[in-house]
């Protein structure tokens, strides 16, 4: 690698819209996001499968696999 052309990389403070605070290492001061993993539906286990017009249903007839009998 090149010497002195790389940023300098360092502990950052990161702040959730939730109120969340973590740190990591990054190359900017701080960063803002709107949703982490203390907030987002995926890592909460709060995420609602919403279907409209039977979506799955007709998704799970037609990929179905026959049974093996």
């Amino acid at each position: 690698m090149k010497t002195d052309i790389h940023p300098e990389y360092t502990m950052t403070k990161v702040h959730c819209v939730c109120g969340n605070e973590f740190e990591t290492r990054s190359t900017k001061d701080a960063i803002s996001v709107e949703i982490c993993s203390a907030c987002h539906p995926f890592y909460t286990g709060k995420a609602k499968l919403v279907d409209t017009a039977g979506r799955v249903e007709k998704f799970n007839r037609k990929y179905r696999k026959p049974s093996q009998n």
